[in-house]
């Protein structure tokens, strides 16, 4: 079983004794993995996996997904839209509230929910 030879220039860097560690993350090594061993997979943008071209504030059912039950609009980090979908989503929200498809207060919501019943 024949051994194949070493580079020279892999001798001229430290070698990293005892896992990850902190120097080995930031000189371009692995990333320090967390205590559970998984890796959280990065949202996907909704508006962008729909492949859809324009935010439409009648779409009501679509639209739901990015108000909180207080009313709000969710933040990027928690809709998981990317920045040019989140504003699109935003003008969105505040023109269906405009004409009165989506409520704006809490109260509005406590009352009668999100849509008015059949």
């Amino acid at each position: 079983m024949e051994t194949e030879p070493k580079d020279e220039a892999a001798d001229d860097q430290p070698e990293d004794v005892g896992g990850s560690s902190l120097a080995s993350s930031v000189m371009g090594g692995e990333r320090p993995r967390r205590r559970s061993g998984r890796f959280s997979r990065r949202r996907v943008c909704p508006v962008c996996a729909d492949k859809m071209d324009v935010v439409d504030y009648k779409d009501v059912g679509f639209l739901r997904r990015f108000v909180s039950d207080r009313a709000r609009i969710e933040p990027r980090r928690k809709a998981g839209t990317c920045a040019k979908h989140q504003r699109a989503v935003a003008r969105a929200l505040k023109r269906a509230r405009h004409v009165a498809i989506l409520p704006f207060a809490p109260a509005h919501v406590r009352r009668g929910g999100m849509l008015p019943p059949r």
